[in-house]
């Protein structure tokens, strides 16, 4: 019996292992969907969200950003931190994570938003054409407090 709660106990391990908690603890009982923010995003702004999708990039640089694509609409949404607060996993495009901060939306001039542009491609040694961006752009994001990566 003994060597049966012994075993059990290894296997809860392991599997508490597989989760990756980074930054605060989620408050949020139930991830909204990203299809949804993106529906009703001035109902959710500056507003406490937690989303759940599969993490298709991570800033290679310093962990502080992720994108998440919803798996039902294909949306994504990117989870931004400030330089140390988070260091999202670089290797974790492909998993699926659980993040957890405010809805800010963001309104770029076309000169804002070929500077970031650049700075992401350079980030992610990517080339960049600054005719690639026509024009300002209105992005929506969420400012993370914490997130769960699950492998």
């Amino acid at each position: 019996m003994k060597r049966i709660l012994t075993i059990l106990g290894l296997g809860a391990s392991l599997m508490a292992a597989a989760e990756v908690k980074l930054g605060k603890p989620l408050t949020v009982k139930e991830p909204v969907s990203v299809e949804k923010i993106y529906a009703e995003p001035d109902k959710f702004l500056s507003k406490t969200v937690a989303v759940k999708g599969k993490i298709t990039e991570v800033c290679q640089m310093m962990g502080c950003w992720m994108n998440l694509v919803d798996s039902a609409s294909g949306k994504m949404i990117r989870i931004k931190v400030n330089d140390g607060e988070i260091e999202f996993p670089k290797n974790g495009a492909g998993k699926i994570a659980i993040a957890e901060g405010t809805l800010m939306k963001l309104e770029l001039s076309k000169e804002r938003a070929i500077a970031e542009a650049k700075h992401e491609a350079d980030e992610m040694g990517r080339k960049f054409d600054p005719k690639s961006v026509t024009g300002p752009v209105t992005r929506y994001q969420i400012k993370g407090s914490g997130a769960v990566v699950l492998d």
